[in-house]
């Protein structure tokens, strides 16, 4: 998936730690995903409305 140009966050709660994901948010249609450890790898990629229905889903 081409995501270039796209605007990676990285939540505020991983300040403390380098393990966490990157998240571009409607790229194209999309969600993008990816390892904060390795830009240039993979990137999963979410329709919006199933983005929005994992992040509201309470923890287990």
């Amino acid at each position: 998936m081409e995501l270039t140009g796209a605007h990676w966050r990285t939540s505020s709660r991983s300040a403390q730690s380098n393990d966490c994901v990157e998240v571009a948010l409607n790229v194209r249609g999309v969600v993008g995903v990816r390892d904060s450890k390795d830009p240039a790898g993979p990137v999963l990629a979410f329709d919006p409305y199933s983005w929005r229905v994992f992040v509201a889903a309470p923890p287990r």
